[in-house]
């Protein structure tokens, strides 16, 4: 399981030029997931982007996590994050899971993640259009297979 997290002022998801979700101040969070991922990555993912120290204190540190800004999630599914790019120019998907097997991991992370803070979606699959705020900008990516 890998996802890019971006501390954000504000980020939105449109489908076909429709306002899907939007949130103002947290974390825009762009999720994929490979064969093998389980509810253990998925825990392990979820403490850690509730727990990343990357917002503000008052002496202008990071050392606050999204549960302490009061901040919220918006979270996009993106099996692009799995593209092989070794060979040619065309990338390969062929490490991202299938999207019968992945819904069900995207909606178990959204689940898992919602029992913490607010969780607002887009649609997996769909052609999306995602407005991204980088604050900072603050850009972390992790690998669950990277502990």
């Amino acid at each position: 399981m890998r996802v890019v997290i971006q501390r954000v002022k504000k980020s939105s998801v449109k489908v076909d030029n429709k306002l899907i979700n939007e949130i103002d101040n947290g974390f825009c969070i762009l999720v994929g997931f490979t064969y093998n991922d389980t509810i253990d990555d998925i825990k392990y993912m979820v403490n850690k982007i509730i727990n990343l120290r990357v917002f503000d204190d008052e002496n202008k540190v990071m050392n606050k996590s999204i549960l302490e800004t009061n901040g919220k999630i918006l979270s996009i599914s993106q099996f692009t994050l799995y593209a092989d790019t070794k060979k040619g120019n065309r990338p390969s998907y062929i490490k991202a899971l299938k999207s019968e097997e992945a819904i069900k991991l995207y909606n178990k992370f959204n689940e898992v993640l919602s029992e913490n803070i607010e969780v607002k979606t887009g649609i997996f699959g769909a052609d999306m259009q995602v407005e991204i705020q980088n604050d900072g900008p603050i850009t972390i990516v992790i690998d669950s297979k990277n502990k």
